[in-house]
């Protein structure tokens, strides 16, 4: 028998339990503590593991409903058509079935669903591959959705939570999706501190919601209200107009919440020093360790990581890389779409370091980012 506490004890105050587990399992101690209704599986490598798990406590009485969809696109739709009638949901893919089920994404926002969905990224280019790449991140950045980014198991587990209540605050109240990197999270075991299991967040209020929920006291008018569409042209591009700008207010009305619950959308270490490391998920693991080394050469660089990616922080990342000669941003993708995100926003973006860059699998050793600390200080 689980006992509903408040997130600020269930989060900060209850006493934690260190756990030696893998990020699949992390995700089983989120969600055993999320008061969670339904959660809808497909199976696809890295995240297959995490929904397993999800399974296994569904069979213990921890959520009330959970089943396998016929694919990834379908999933997707079922947990949309679930979190309109009222009830809190979760789901997990990536790589391939992310872009399977990519038309989705900003249909939960647009229909201002708080659905939280846990990413496992992997490569998604041929030749298949299921090794680690953060590519797919560059398609989701404007789905409308708010964007995590874990670096570690412990950071999937916490923020998983976290995003529950962020997404059901009635200003927000669109979709959270929590990303970590694939198998380089997933399947690496570490120390992650968890609150007792007997504990458990407050159910969702639907009623608390900017749309009406789809029960037996509302007709099913949540996704549009009138058909304005087959009427006027006019009124239709306003209308969706005016919506999309509303999501976008949705997410920046989320920073509030964000601050609270992540202390911040960036952590920064050695903000004053010439030469900063700007990295999120898994590269930021990287980036402390190349630091940290780099200190015994005498060579001072400081560290951001960056923790939520939309809404991006764009005013923290400006401020705290104003006094900086050079900015590094390694990524574990061909594209750099963080590198972007981070020039579009500094004063000067030619003291912006574009890599190192890993994809297709690779891990990226610390000395790679020696290396560019090592020439910034040259």
């Amino acid at each position: 028998m689980q006992q509903v506490v408040s997130p600020e004890h269930l989060l900060f105050e209850a006493r934690r339990e260190q756990m030696f587990i893998t990020g699949s399992e992390a995700v089983r101690e989120a969600i055993k503590r999320a008061n969670v209704d339904m959660a809808i599986s497909y199976p696809i490598t890295p995240q297959s593991e995490s929904m397993h798990l999800v399974g296994d406590i569904y069979k213990e009485g921890y959520l009330r409903e959970y089943f396998r969809g016929e694919n990834e696109f379908a999933v997707m739709s079922a947990i949309a058509g679930a979190a309109m009638g009222g009830v809190r949901v979760f789901t997990a893919t990536g790589g391939p079935g992310t872009l399977r089920a990519f038309e989705m994404f900003s249909t939960w926002a647009g229909a201002r669903l708080p659905i939280v969905c846990a990413f496992m990224t992997r490569g998604v280019n041929s030749p298949l591959s299921i090794q680690p790449d953060t590519i797919e991140m560059a398609f989701m950045l404007d789905t409308g959705m708010i964007i995590l980014h874990a670096e570690n198991s412990q950071d999937l587990h916490d923020m998983l939570l976290k995003a529950y209540c962020v997404a059901e605050k009635t200003d927000v109240h669109i979709p959270v999706g929590v990303f970590a990197d694939g198998f380089f999270v997933t399947h690496t075991r570490e120390k992650v501190e968890v609150p007792p299991a007997d504990l458990k967040l407050p159910p969702y209020n639907p009623y608390s919601a900017p749309v009406p929920a789809m029960d037996m006291e509302n007709v099913p008018f949540r996704q549009m209200r009138d058909p304005f569409v087959m009427k006027s042209n006019y009124i239709s591009y306003a209308a969706h107009a005016s919506w999309q700008q509303e999501i976008l207010a949705a997410a920046e009305r989320s920073r509030k919440y964000l601050a609270k619950y992540l202390g911040g959308l960036v952590d920064v270490e050695y903000a004053d020093a010439e030469v900063l490391v700007v990295a999120s998920g898994t590269a930021v693991s990287v980036s402390r360790e190349a630091i940290k080394l780099c200190a015994r050469e005498g060579l001072r660089a400081g560290l951001v990581k960056v923790k939520s990616l939309r809404p991006f922080p764009a005013e923290e990342i400006k401020l705290v890389t104003r006094g900086a000669k050079a900015v590094i941003v390694p990524e574990f993708n061909r594209v750099g779409w963080l590198c972007r995100e981070i020039k579009a926003v500094v004063e000067d973006n030619t003291k912006v370091v574009g890599g190192p860059r890993v994809f297709g699998g690779m891990t990226m050793p610390a000395g790679l980012i020696i290396s560019e600390i090592r020439r910034c200080f040259a």
